[in-house]
């Protein structure tokens, strides 16, 4: 939509729906929104075994939502690129290089921030802490 065209706009429920073929989408196409969802479901399955706590799942369930959306935008960023760039460039190498860093970063950050709250649930059923 441009900008102050409001007679196109589209409704609530039909951006929602835009949104849900977005992630269907890239889902169908792209491997790894399908390894960051394997990912956050194992984590929640842990969180399940491990009895966590609330503010534990509320750590867990922002930071698999944060990764997911990370990797739908990097697709997203990908898919433009390609758009106006296809043939190879540096510079769309290059943005799609740091896109996907950006992403892994993200990736290494929740790890540990899993290992933080998985490690101290086992402790908590243990009796250490």
């Amino acid at each position: 939509m441009i900008p102050g065209q409001e007679q196109n706009h589209p409704t609530f429920k039909r951006s929602f729906l835009f949104a849900i073929q977005g992630f269907r989408i890239a889902w169908r196409t792209e491997r790894n929104i399908k390894v960051m969802v394997s990912g956050a479901v194992a984590a929640i399955l842990v969180g399940l075994v491990l009895q966590i706590d609330l503010l534990s799942w509320a750590i867990v369930l922002l930071c698999c939502g944060v990764v997911i959306a990370a990797e739908l935008l990097n697709t997203a960023i990908e898919t433009v690129v390609d758009l106006v760039s296809p043939e190879y460039h540096p510079l769309a190498g290059r943005a799609k290089d740091v896109s996907a860093g950006a992403v892994w970063s993200l990736c290494v950050i929740v790890a540990v921030v899993g290992i933080l709250v998985f490690v101290r649930a086992i402790l908590m059923h243990l009796g250490i802490l």
